[in-house]
């Protein structure tokens, strides 16, 4: 069978914000795709297992089988996608715009989520893992909070959905779990409540995944 008739396989877990930013864009591009989930928590987690490793080396979630490879970090993935099927398009037109969704999307993805993440708050330990997270999401935010009133409208980037917004969304989620005070930031939670109105972003959240638990389903 040729791969491009082939169903993707998303590895996911659940609550990952990186998978989280990958089901968005399959969503938005109306990919039909099936889900392996992979529990971070479980069994010591399961991205460490043998099995795990052969499919992506670095042990992390998301990875994504399409079009007869492997693909791994969600960024990556998201373009590929963009660049193989690219409607309805993630990445503005004008070229400018563009610049500015990949430098929000870096933001988020390198400035602001890799410090709170599992691996990072594991090493943090304790008691300090919330005061560690609510720290460094704060000091993102009131950067990108700066950023978005120079470029937002509707979205991050003017009035269309575009990857930065995939970002955006799972790092609110974020810092909602963390506790993060929200005030301060109207234009992230503006943007944020009006993405999470489209159903791309309703079918792929943390609450509605095969691997949801019964108790945080909704």
């Amino acid at each position: 069978m040729s791969a491009a008739l082939v169903k993707p396989v998303l590895y996911s877990y659940f609550r990952s914000s990186c998978s989280w930013r990958v089901r968005i864009a399959l969503a938005l591009k109306g990919i039909a795709y099936d889900q392996e989930p992979v529990n971070l928590l479980k069994d010591g987690g399961q991205q460490f297992s043998t099995e795990f490793q052969a499919v992506n080396p670095m042990q992390q979630v998301p990875a994504l089988k399409i079009d007869g490879i492997t693909l791994s970090q969600s960024l990556a993935i998201i373009q590929y996608l963009e660049e193989t099927r690219p409607n309805p398009r993630l990445l503005p037109q004008d070229l400018k715009k563009r610049a500015q969704a990949r430098m929000i999307s870096d933001h988020i993805v390198s400035g602001i989520q890799p410090l709170q993440n599992l691996t990072f708050l594991k090493q943090v330990g304790g008691e300090k893992k919330l005061e560690w997270a609510q720290r460094h999401i704060t000091c993102g935010f009131q950067a990108l909070e700066q950023t978005l009133q120079h470029t937002a409208g509707r979205y991050c980037i003017g009035d269309e959905v575009s990857m930065a917004d995939l970002c955006l969304v799972p790092q609110v989620y974020n810092a909602e779990r963390f506790k993060v005070d929200l005030a301060p930031y109207p234009t992230i939670t503006r943007i944020n409540k009006s993405l999470l109105e489209l159903e791309a972003f309703q079918v792929s959240h943390p609450c509605r995944q095969p691997d949801t638990p019964v108790e945080l389903r909704a």
